[in-house]
């Protein structure tokens, strides 16, 4: 299932985003901690490249990760220039009260009350940008819920006299390239239902979760050993329906309500905490991606021969 999705509103607040950067001294870009770089938008580095804005990355949600994985994260991403990466749980203040003083090291010229210190909250939909923001301003102000895309407009907010914090809309891109970012995208529901079909996201998911934390879904849904050794994802979500007693008339499983509970059991963080990608698992991604561009182009040998140059599936 190929997963792309990107409603017409996204087109304006990218246009929004790209006006209110000329003004803005520190990006904080929010990412999903469980999925950091497919969770993280190439516009918006785009557009902070362009303006030549330092950016604090936010590994949010960092309460559901894998820890480990997650500190692999923040070494890779604290090696690129311009950005100093973080992971924190939105839920705690205390450590979305500390994101103030960060930006400001990354912006030391915006230090006093005629210069205040302008940053701007970037990501794609459902990361907890508008939590975040709330919580730094200690008030309810912008609407938060579990389902993307709920913030529809940008709006500016003073912190205190020496910062102001903009919110933007959660921010997809246009064309999503590599399959399995818009699976992992939909499994941690960044993506709106009807551009998914949660059948086949939750057999993505049994099957990563059978690779990499076989022991979680084990202790979560009793699954029996052959379940878990014989490594099959639709083995996995039909014990999951029979152990939960998710049936229809007649006996058979219920395939469907199994990937809900599954997926919800994912997002809720029930199952653990669990990452779906690691630096090593996106950079075999990538080279199995190169690989199969690379095969898709006719070598010097059968160019203008008229044959077909076979494709290989990453």
């Amino acid at each position: 299932m190929v997963i792309q999705w990107y409603p017409g509103h996204m087109n304006s607040a990218r246009k929004k985003a790209a006006e209110a950067m000329a003004a803005i001294d520190v990006v904080i870009e929010v990412v999903d901690a469980r999925l950091p770089e497919a969770s993280t938008n190439p516009l918006i580095r785009e557009l902070r490249l362009q303006r030549q804005r330092p950016c604090l990355k936010v590994l949010n949600k960092a309460d559901l990760a894998d820890p480990v994985v997650t500190g692999a994260w923040i070494a890779h991403y604290n090696r690129q220039d311009g950005v100093h990466a973080l992971a924190l749980s939105c839920r705690k203040a205390g450590e979305v009260a500390r994101l103030p003083a960060l930006c400001q090291a990354l912006a030391p010229h915006r230090n006093d009350n005629t210069k205040p210190l302008r940053m701007i909250i970037m990501g794609i939909p459902n990361v907890g940008k508008s939590t975040l923001m709330n919580v730094l301003l200690r008030r309810k102000l912008a609407r938060v819920g579990d389902e993307p895309a709920l913030t529809r407009a940008q709006q500016t907010t003073q912190i205190d006299i020496r910062h102001s914090l903009t919110d933007t809309p959660g921010l997809l891109w246009p064309r999503i390239e590599y399959p399995n970012d818009g699976l992992m995208l939909a499994a941690s529901n960044a993506v709106g239902r009807n551009a998914v079909i949660d059948e086949e996201v939750a057999s993505f998911l049994a099957g990563l979760l059978l690779s990499r934390y076989p022991a979680r879904l084990a202790g979560r849904y009793g699954l029996s050993a052959e379940a878990i050794a014989g490594g099959d994802a639709a083995t996995v979500i039909e014990q999951l329906a029979r152990r939960r007693g998710l049936l229809l008339r007649g006996g058979a499983v219920d395939l469907e309500k199994a990937a809900r509970v599954l997926l919800q059991d994912y997002r809720e963080g029930l199952l653990g905490r669990i990452s779906l990608e690691t630096p090593e698992t996106r950079r075999a991604m990538l080279a199995g991606a190169s690989a199969a561009d690379r095969a898709a182009v006719p070598d010097d040998d059968s160019r203008g021969h008229g044959e077909c140059c076979p494709t290989v599936s990453a």
